[in-house]
């Protein structure tokens, strides 16, 4: 099963997989860019991209690695990366130095592969694989939730030593929210007891809700970001009266009109990516209309090839970073699943518990 249902979707992102098929390792692994960061989280959305435009092959070879590099206690090493620095002669990214240092067990990567086998479940509707996967996911979770405070948010990584910050992430949090209700649906899919998980998920969604002190506690605030203000919408956490007042509050400091989301507020740099998954909290909000017209807005962002910049700096009418990211375009095909309702999947990023 894929959304290629009428022939057009085939030709729309044969650029997008042929992205994120080149750079794809033999082992699965899906980096940043050639030669680059690998991290669970963006490697599974590149992944469920793949999978949702017939490459299932590649797609569970994407998911065949993080079976195979899993450690005994569920996590996943990632890299950090907001340390990739660009190269400011090329507008591309560079690995100098980037080191071992900058890896990290991120919460919100690792509860991730939870949303990815209940996507593949519900695309192929194959319970054995699903079931194959069950202990790699209940790993995973087990490891996340392990981290979750007396008031209900979950650290941010793993307290290793080059994370010591006990702090908590309002877009982590917020996805792993998202990849808790997802692990809830496929435990009780494959007939497993999942009291323990729905348990630290309501106490998550409360303190996504109602306790914004506990983020950002020991940093600076990260309201520059979008992805702060449009992910507690997509997480499915909030009232419905919350996500209205949420998006309406900050719409103007991060949407240009007819290109779509900013990643920082006080940068004319729209991103893809971001603005993609804007789309898809509209679709969670049940604002159809508002997320059909951004999903139109990213057409503008293809190469000649069919490809998905990863931004453009509006102002100049400059794609910037000169780069390509799988997860790029893996966002990209989710999102027109997501708004257009294209295969049986299509309400896993958007649905509620």
């Amino acid at each position: 099963m894929s959304i290629l249902t009428d022939g057009k979707f085939d030709e729309k992102f044969d650029g997008a997989g042929n992205v994120i098929e080149a750079l794809q390792n033999p082992d699965g692994s899906i980096p940043w860019f050639k030669n680059g960061v690998i991290d669970p989280w963006n490697h599974l959305e590149a992944a469920m991209g793949l999978n949702l435009i017939g490459r299932r092959d590649a797609a569970e070879r994407a998911i065949s690695f993080l079976r195979n590099t899993q450690a005994q206690d569920g996590s996943w090493w990632g890299q950090l990366g907001s340390a990739v620095p660009i190269d400011d002669e090329l507008h591309q990214f560079t690995m100098q130095g980037v080191e071992d240092g900058h890896k990290i067990r991120d919460t919100n990567f690792i509860a991730y592969i939870a949303t990815a086998i209940w996507h593949h479940l519900k695309l192929h509707d194959e319970i054995d694989y699903a079931a194959a996967n069950w202990p790699m996911v209940k790993a995973a979770i087990d490891f996340v939730v392990a981290l979750q405070s007396p008031d209900g948010d979950i650290r941010w990584s793993a307290p290793d030593p080059q994370t010591p910050e006990d702090d908590a992430l309002i877009t982590g949090n917020s996805s792993i929210h998202k990849s808790l209700i997802c692990a809830e649906k496929l435990a009780d899919r494959l007939g497993h007891d999942a009291q323990s998980w729905a348990r630290a998920r309501a106490k998550l969604a409360d303190a996504l809700a109602h306790k914004p002190h506990r983020y950002d506690r020991t940093w600076a605030p990260k309201t520059r970001y979008s992805m702060d203000w449009y992910y507690p919408v997509l997480s499915g956490a909030l009232s419905s009266e919350q996500e209205t007042e949420r998006l309406a509050a900050r719409w103007s400091d991060f949407v240009i009109d007819g290109f779509g989301c900013r990643c920082v507020d006080d940068q004319p740099w729209v991103t893809v990516a971001e603005s993609a998954e804007l789309a898809m909290a509209l679709m969670a909000h049940g604002d159809t209309a508002r997320a059909e017209t951004h999903l139109s807005w990213l057409d503008r962002f293809r190469d000649e090839n069919g490809a998905y910049w990863m931004g453009m700096q509006v102002e100049d009418r400059v794609f910037w970073p000169v780069e390509r990211p799988a997860w790029t375009s893996g966002a990209v095909i989710l999102a027109h699943d997501a708004v257009l309702k294209l295969s049986p999947a299509h309400g896993v990023l958007t649905g509620r518990p």
